[in-house]
């Protein structure tokens, strides 16, 4: 081969190579959006905005997540942009387990926390050694026990502790007797035990009112508001820009106020 083919076949590699690189930044912001999230109420909330932000321009592509792992391993690893599922003393806990850098980017709602039981009409009535279920993550763990505590069902060292455990129970008086599962699988065995403490997306998923159907739950002035979570440069993104401000917009505020009821709350 002499130089002046030589020299060619260089060039169109070259111009191949630059063809086949990575994406600019102008056409990462003009491809389709990627949210992570649980079926309710966060993916029918971000339904509300997906028209929305068509108009802006914004595909949204809404991933369904039945656990409260995948949506922030998924983002942590790129394969999809943001996601919308969980409070910031959850974040937190992950982010401390995992050494990752996830960040709040804009809170959108609340879920009252609630205890149920299939066999009991109050926390009253429950009997001694009840068998009691209860998140095993950290951050809704712990949610649990300071809802039981607040309603005098047992007593922590420190109820204003995000983060007590089992460990911290300084009294229990009827005995509960305490099984750690994943959240996803309390509402399942609602029949097979006394009380169940469920998640208000997992309990709205099972078809439970929390409004009605909880024999406790938290306040409307509980700190864990649900937030659009993702990697620092989802900041500076405009189409996650957009979806912060389409999620906090009148027709989110709306939607959750006569969809849910009270079961979750606006938390703009």
């Amino acid at each position: 081969m002499n130089l002046l083919r030589l020299l060619g076949v260089l060039t169109t590699l070259a111009l191949a190579g630059c063809g086949n690189g990575t994406p600019s930044t102008g056409d990462a912001h003009s491809a389709p959006l990627s949210v992570a999230a649980t079926a309710v109420p966060h993916a029918e909330i971000l339904e509300v905005v997906k028209p929305i932000l068509a108009k802006q321009g914004v595909a949204l592509d809404i991933k369904v997540f039945n656990d409260y792992v995948q949506p922030n391993d998924q983002v942590v690893q790129g394969h999809i942009d943001v996601n919308y599922f969980q409070t910031e003393p959850y974040l937190a806990a992950y982010n401390k387990d995992r050494g990752t850098d996830l960040q709040t980017i804009v809170g959108v709602h609340i879920e009252p926390f609630g205890a149920y039981s299939r066999r009991f009409k109050s926390l009253d009535a429950l009997p001694n050694g009840a068998d009691v279920v209860i998140p095993n993550d950290p951050s809704n763990n712990s949610r649990a026990l300071i809802l039981l505590d607040k309603f005098g069902v047992i007593k922590l060292k420190d109820p204003g502790n995000p983060l007590s455990t089992l460990r911290d129970i300084v009294a229990n008086p009827k005995q509960l007797k305490f099984r750690e599962l994943d959240s996803a699988m309390l509402p399942r065995v609602l029949d097979q035990v006394d009380l169940a403490l469920i998640n208000t997306n997992y309990a709205l998923d099972a078809g439970l009112d929390p409004t009605r159907d909880a024999l406790a739950i938290e306040s409307r002035d509980s700190p864990y508001v649900n937030f659009l979570v993702g990697l620092p440069a989802a900041k500076d993104d405009p189409r996650v820009q957009k979806l912060a401000k389409a999620l906090t917009g009148p027709e989110v505020r709306a939607f959750i106020e006569s969809k849910y009821k009270g079961a979750v709350l606006p938390a703009f």
